[in-house]
């Protein structure tokens, strides 16, 4: 079997696990998406994905279910929640709950720490980066589509970080790290706003570690739990320049980021009163989600 043909087949398994999350999901269901036999398709998921398949659908409803206990009214029952995601009893839910996270089901509807969420990502996604079958930069002749920009304030605001050591972009931290971080991230009740990307300024990295960082924004007076391996980093009121451009299909999503970089290499944002003041504050990228478009920030002062 070509390499290829075992990519697009795991890429279309996971799609469906994704669509069909709160019903049953069996492996001859998954061997028909996959067009191969039931021994295979398990063999090639587990390969790719580094978990068979039913340990993935496993810790992906776990991770949902998580995210329904952490922000749902209190009186919504762990029982419910657990026949919501295919569960067949709270005692079978919170033995699986406990092992994952290492924490019950209630004890973390009233106390909601950040724990890892398993948050998988598309194998095909990670396997056209490996190949280099992407672009590596725009086409002058190619002309870049519509992109909304504005500017925003941010508040002075602290960030839950994880550095890496090299990395200057997401796949080269994924290769560090792994790419649980973000699961634990996505589990910050306090945050701010969603999970990103950031460059560190220059004076912002410590020795030995990354310029490229994954974190989530909380409040100035943020106390709760900071998870091991994780640095609570201050981050100073700013100006952003947001750049969004327009929806795409999400395979095409890193064709979306290098047009919008190419972009961004080029605008000069004195045009409109400001100036780029990259040590004022990292810039970031939001997770590339094709309905939205990709959108980045990156920090500017008005022009004196």
């Amino acid at each position: 079997m070509e390499q290829w043909d075992k990519i697009d087949a795991v890429n279309r398994m996971q799609k469906y696990i994704r669509n069909h999350l709160g019903e049953r999901i069996s492996l001859s269901a998954l061997a028909r998406v996959a067009g191969y036999s039931p021994w295979h398709t398990e063999r090639i998921f587990k390969e790719l994905t580094g978990l068979t398949p039913f340990s993935y659908i496993r810790a992906y409803r776990l991770s949902k279910a998580a995210l329904v206990i952490r922000d749902q009214p209190k009186d919504k029952t762990i029982l419910n929640v657990a026949l919501d995601y295919v569960f067949d009893s709270h005692e079978g839910f919170t033995r699986a709950f406990s092992r994952q996270f290492g924490v019950t089901p209630k004890r973390y509807q009233l106390k909601p720490e950040p724990i890892a969420l398993f948050m998988p990502y598309q194998v095909r996604d990670y396997y056209v980066y490996r190949e280099k079958r992407r672009i590596e930069s725009m086409d002058q002749e190619k002309p870049v589509r519509s992109v909304f920009v504005q500017v925003i304030e941010r508040p002075a605001r602290k960030a839950l970080i994880w550095r890496g050591i090299q990395a200057t972009h997401y796949f080269e931290y994924c290769e560090e790290v792994g790419c649980e971080i973000w699961g634990i991230l996505t589990s910050v009740k306090e945050a701010l706003y969603e999970p990103a990307g950031f460059w560190l300024p220059a004076d912002w990295i410590k020795p030995g570690t990354s310029e490229y960082v994954q974190g989530v924004e909380v409040p100035e007076n943020y106390d709760g739990k900071i998870p091991e391996g994780f640095d609570l980093i201050d981050m100073p009121p700013c100006k952003m320049m947001i750049f969004q451009g327009e929806p795409y299909a999400d395979e095409d999503f890193e064709d979306a980021i290098s047009e919008l970089w190419s972009l961004i290499d080029r605008y000069d944002p004195k045009l409109y009163g400001f100036e780029w003041a990259d040590q004022d504050g990292p810039r970031f990228q939001l997770e590339p989600l094709g309905y939205r478009g990709y959108i980045e920030g990156r920090p500017v002062r008005t022009l004196a």
